[in-house]
């Protein structure tokens, strides 16, 4: 009975390793579709890929012309996706974002009430200029970020599967914005930041989107592998020591005496909801670079986006130059 057992154990563990090699072919398939359109943002098309992966939510930080909104674009059809956009106002109402319930007349004379969904009743959401918006209509996106359901008079409905959120936040012309509170950024597994392209990646953007013929994405993923894809993350197996340094770290970026020196220079630190995004896209950074097992180097890798947008500084420590990402970078180096 034993032999049979450990045979079974084996089929397993083979099914999970076949499933694996399978899957980061795919998602490796994803990447190259992606890049093939969205030109000098590797790191950005990394991470954005991670966070779906871990079936999270990010929030993409960039001065306008950066090719966000095309990013969100080409990631629905390589995906699989039905991508959807909403430009966010000052006058923006949840239901301009969540839909209505209009009352109709049927042909006996018989009123009813009949919901009419939102365009947040798609896969794949982009949330442009989120902080544009009113906290009140804010909080209705972010409920269905939480909750994967909107509730409208009364009535539960459920966000399909996959259901992801990408949103951008303008770093310059804040005038007329409503910045997200702390417990509303927790809920975005990364903050992306998207730099400006180098000099070459600069003139090839040029001469591919001037031309008659600009490149589209192609398919690579359907929304059934996708998911497959977001179950196997979490099945991978992580090592005690990956473990450990995701602990340390998350805990010495809260003010304490865990934070040493620099515990100082923090005045609130990341919830344990850090902890378990950091474990969640470790497995997914492995897995998309064709491992089945999360390294601490994966940790370190991911350690800005995953904590930078949950932490604040003093401002004595703002007063004296330091950023967050040197004390994230300082923490990180205690345990590479």
């Amino acid at each position: 009975m034993a032999a049979a057992g450990g045979e079974g154990v084996e089929k397993l563990e083979d099914m999970i390793v076949r499933a694996a090699e399978t899957t980061s072919q795919h998602v490796a398939a994803a990447k190259t579709a992606i890049g093939a359109v969205i030109f000098g943002q590797d790191q950005v098309v990394e991470q954005t890929l991670i966070t779906v992966l871990c079936g999270g939510h990010g929030m993409l930080v960039g001065v306008p012309g950066l090719a966000k909104t095309k990013l969100v674009e080409a990631l629905g059809t390589v995906l699989g996706l039905e991508a959807r956009r909403i430009q966010f106002t000052p006058d923006l109402m949840p239901s301009d974002i969540l839909g209505s319930e209009v009352l109709e007349e049927a042909p006996g004379g018989r009123r009813a009430f009949r919901f009419i969904p939102g365009p947040i009743f798609g896969q794949l959401l982009m949330a442009d200029e989120i902080n544009r918006a009113s906290p009140r209509t804010q909080s209705a996106l972010l409920q269905a970020m939480q909750e994967q359901h909107v509730t409208v008079a009364g009535t539960r409905h459920d966000m399909p599967k996959p259901f992801h959120v990408l949103a951008t936040q303008n770093p310059i012309e804040q005038e007329g914005t409503y910045p997200l509170p702390e417990a509303q950024l927790d809920r975005f597994l990364m903050q992306i930041d998207v730099e400006y392209p180098d000099r070459e990646a600069e003139r090839r953007i040029v001469f591919a989107t001037t031309g008659l013929d600009e490149a589209k994405a192609q398919p690579a993923m359907t929304a059934d592998e996708l998911i497959a894809a977001q179950r196997l993350v979490r099945r991978l197996p992580v090592g005690e020591s990956v473990v450990n340094a995701i602990l340390t770290l998350v805990r010495s970026a809260r003010p304490g005496p865990d934070a040493g020196d620099l515990g100082k220079s923090i005045a609130w630190g990341p919830s344990p909801r850090a902890s378990q995004s950091l474990m969640l896209v470790a497995r997914a950074r492995a897995l998309l670079d064709g491992r089945l097992v999360p390294s601490v180097d994966d940790v370190i890798a991911m350690a800005e986006p995953v904590l930078k947008h949950r932490m604040a500084l003093t401002f004595a420590a703002r007063a004296e130059g330091e950023t967050i990402g040197g004390i994230i970078r300082k923490l990180t180096s205690r345990i590479g």
